[in-house]
């Protein structure tokens, strides 16, 4: 073996400051990295996802899922209090259960056919039994424009009672 030349000795120690230079870069870089990972980090995508699966994948983490809720009067009011936070609209959901079992005992079809409202083309409909008009002006945005779809009725009912009487927890008997 021969011995190493002057050049050979000067290209490898310049080789290795660069490879340690190198590692430093690299370790620094992949040390920020785990520190503060990028969106794109966040959630692996396998290799076989459509794209709708990986334009979900790159969604903000702080976008939440569409919260569920049960098809029925627990879920409906629990949804229409979750819209009411959202909107400002006093309640509890004592006050709306309780109108509401008063009003069409948790029937989102029921129906007045009896009263001066109904007398005068209008009828009072769903779980708080709303006129049309009422539904109208007090309807909360990113609800179904329909008086008797559960959770707009709801809503549209507590926010016409929030005008009125404060919260739909002061109501006790027809408004």
């Amino acid at each position: 073996m021969t011995a190493p030349t002057h050049h050979t000795t000067r290209r490898t120690a310049r080789f290795r400051k660069l490879s340690v230079a190198g590692i430093a870069t690299a370790g620094a870089a992949a040390a920020a990295l785990t520190l503060a990972p990028s969106p794109a980090q966040a959630a692996p995508v396998p290799a076989n996802a459509s794209a709708v699966q990986v334009a979900a994948a790159d969604a903000p983490a702080a976008k939440k899922a569409k919260k569920k809720y049960a098809d029925n009067l627990d879920g409906w009011i629990k949804e229409a209090l979750d819209i009411m936070k959202s909107e400002h609209i006093p309640g509890t959901y004592e006050g709306l259960h309780r109108n509401i079992m008063r009003e069409s005992s948790g029937n989102p079809d029921a129906q007045n056919n009896w009263d001066v409202n109904a007398q005068n083309g209008t009828p009072s409909k769903g779980l708080l039994q709303v006129i049309q008009p009422t539904f109208d002006a007090y309807h909360v945005a990113g609800t179904p424009h329909d008086l008797t779809d559960p959770v707009a009725n709801i809503t549209a009912a507590a926010n016409y009672a929030a005008d009125k009487y404060g919260s739909i927890d002061n109501v006790d008997s027809a408004y």
